[in-house]
């Protein structure tokens, strides 16, 4: 609607004549006035001397830049405003407030490329809103005002796409608000847990998220919890651990246990029978069998808590412990003289499944067959991997392959075997983790020579896109990563061998805000 078109419009809203009569010392200069309409035209800034009981304002080709908040203040009474040719390109968010019997408004042909996701709050009496002619790019900036127009009970004219090139000319009111990508995750640095870790898990214990990390050098499992009032994380407990590689938590209703895997000197059991005492040593681990372990994973079998503890001598084979009265002890052991350096415990077709990696074959796939793991597969394609973790997406099953020299890879289960979906170029990797936070599925690779990487699985598409570098400070050969949410904040810890522990907090922007 051109100027011309809007004056006439307001002339027959208003049922005035051509001939106006502005109040004495009420009309601003370049404006017409009658008892309740003005139309101004050409005027450098934003008049303000406007009567209180006006009922409809235009403002044409009007000087101002900016729309400023509580612009219209005195007219409170106003029913109808129109905008058309004006050079501002700016609307603050509040500029509107007060216009409670507002019912129509106009921002055609100015110079606008987005509107405040607010404009229109407090508005509720609208019955037409017309914004076209307008340059609006057509980004996350719009998706409010497209997840607005079918909620509101007023007709709305948006004109065209100006931009991106791919959308440009396309109508607002043809775009689908589900096609718009506008959340954004980012990982911030936090804070510093000192010494160097191999290891760190997640548990809930009586309620509250805890942490725990394997700290060869310092000897120990070391507990962490939220600290409330100075919002950072810190130590609750420590249990000797010298040479320690994995401290796995096991929670069994007021009972606690940690399971301390030591390179040398015996992995060892510790146990806690109520909250108000302190963990103690209670079993020395299967000492015949776990020469060197490299990694534990807790599973359940047949409704018993186990663990599997992956073992990475010469000599040695993984073994899986199983509760029985008091203690864990061997039920089986597996993949003897291979050397494992990993293993995962998954769910495929219903079914309990193991996945141990090692230095001299491909991976090998076990599965739950009669009180015992039998081996079902390997993996093809996967030489030198040195630990396999595993999320699920979409109703299907990824493995995340980490490889120190070559390229990390992605695979998707296909009902028989792990297939190649994805290949990630990885120096120095130790560790390919996926992890999901929130809602978002993502999974980090470390290495020891560059920044750790971090990608977010995108659906639509079925594979691992790049999200960001984790750093400063740059981690310093990282082992591990775990995630928490405490009071609704959530947090990623990794765990690095060369350096401390670094602590950063996941936030999630709304780029349409």
């Amino acid at each position: 609607m051109g100027g011309a078109g809007i004056l006439l419009f307001l002339l027959a809203w208003t049922g005035a004549g051509v001939s106006w009569s502005p109040p004495k010392g009420k009309c601003p200069p370049r404006c017409s006035c009658s008892k309740e309409s003005t139309l101004c035209e050409g005027s450098p800034e934003l008049p303000e001397s406007f009567s209180t009981t006006l009922l409809s304002l235009s403002l044409v080709r009007m000087g101002v830049s900016r729309l400023k908040a509580g612009s219209f203040l005195k007219m409170p009474s106003l029913h109808l405003l129109l905008f058309t040719s004006n050079t501002f390109s700016v609307i603050e968010g509040d500029a509107f407030i007060g216009l409670s019997y507002l019912q129509y408004l106009s921002l055609a042909n100015n110079h606008l490329e987005a509107l405040p996701r607010f404009l229109f709050q407090g508005l509720e009496t609208l019955t037409h809103v017309d914004l076209r002619g307008n340059p609006f790019q057509c980004d996350c900036r719009v998706l409010w005002l497209l997840q607005w127009m079918p909620m509101v009970n007023a007709s709305v004219g948006t004109g065209a796409c100006a931009g991106p090139s791919a959308l440009a000319q396309i109508q607002l009111n043809h775009l689908d608000p589900k096609k718009f990508k506008c959340k954004a995750t980012e990982l911030s640095w936090l804070q510093t847990v000192g010494e160097s870790a191999l290891s760190v898990e997640s548990f809930s214990y009586q309620g509250e998220p805890h942490m725990v990390l394997a700290q060869p050098f310092a000897g120990r499992c070391l507990i962490l919890v939220w600290d409330y009032s100075l919002q950072r994380f810190r130590s609750e407990e420590e249990l000797s651990a010298p040479s320690v590689v994995s401290c796995k938590p096991l929670v069994l209703g007021p009972r606690l246990f940690i399971l301390a895997a030591r390179l040398w000197g015996g992995s060892q059991l510790w146990s806690r029978s109520s909250p108000d005492l302190r963990l103690t040593p209670v079993q020395v681990l299967a000492p015949q069998r776990l020469l060197r372990p490299n990694d534990a994973e807790l599973l359940w079998l047949d409704g018993q808590p186990c663990f599997v503890v992956a073992d990475a001598s010469k000599a040695g084979s993984t073994t899986l412990l199983c509760r029985d009265g008091p203690g864990f002890y061997p039920r089986q052991s597996l993949h003897a003289w291979h050397r494992d350096t990993d293993a995962e415990a998954l769910e495929l077709d219903g079914r309990p499944h193991l996945l141990l990696a090692s230095a001299s074959q491909r991976p090998v796939l076990f599965h739950w067959f009669g009180g015992r793991f039998e081996r079902r597969t390997d993996i093809p394609e996967a030489e030198d991997v040195y630990a396999t973790k595993h999320f699920q997406a979409g109703g299907d099953v990824f493995l995340c392959l980490t490889r120190y020299i070559g390229d990390s890879m992605v695979m998707r289960w296909d009902g028989s075997m792990f297939r190649l979906l994805q290949q990630l170029p990885s120096r120095g990797s130790h560790v390919f983790q996926p992890l999901l936070i929130a809602s978002d599925q993502l999974a980090i690779l470390g290495s020891d020579f560059a920044f750790s990487q971090v990608f977010r699985f995108e659906p639509d598409k079925g594979i691992l896109e790049p999200l960001q570098e984790l750093g400063p400070p740059a981690l310093v050969a990282p082992r591990a990563f775990g995630q928490v949410t405490v009071a609704g904040r959530r947090f990623l810890f990794a765990a690095c061998f060369k350096g401390p522990t670094q602590i950063y907090q996941h936030h999630e922007l709304d780029l349409s805000a």
